[in-house]
């Protein structure tokens, strides 16, 4: 039996996301205090590829903070990569701390498709 999921993504897990980074080939992020343009927040800081400043994730809320001057300070599409990678690297922990195996495809369209085998059927959803 198969299904199709559909993630929406909050990061609040540093394992994933420090995992994610090393996917993307980023610095690997940090809790702390970070200055954005116009204030200071505290989070896990991610440093996006060409960004001015970094992403920071509220782990308790999952909810990210950034100041990219709608893109002039850094491509959105770098913001949707990591997102992307936090997801992958997140749901195949979660199914392998569950003992189920877990294999990814990348398609066509830059989405990955993650089959997750759950006893002898599989699950699969894409990202």
């Amino acid at each position: 039996m198969s299904h199709v999921v559909t993630i929406e993504t909050q990061v609040r897990d540093v394992v994933a996301a420090k995992a994610g980074c090393r996917r993307l080939r980023l610095p690997q992020p940090f809790v702390g205090d970070v200055k954005l343009f116009s204030e200071t927040v505290h989070g896990l800081a991610v440093r996006l590829q060409d960004w001015r400043y970094p992403a920071v994730f509220d782990l308790k809320t999952g909810q990210g903070r950034f100041d990219n001057y709608n893109g002039k300070w850094g491509a959105p599409q770098r913001l949707d990569e990591f997102l992307q990678a936090y997801a992958v690297e997140k749901a195949t922990l979660e199914a392998r701390r569950s003992g189920h195996a877990v294999q990814e495809q990348t398609l066509a369209d830059g989405s990955i498709r993650l089959t997750i085998g759950v006893g002898t059927a599989s699950e699969g959803g894409s990202t």
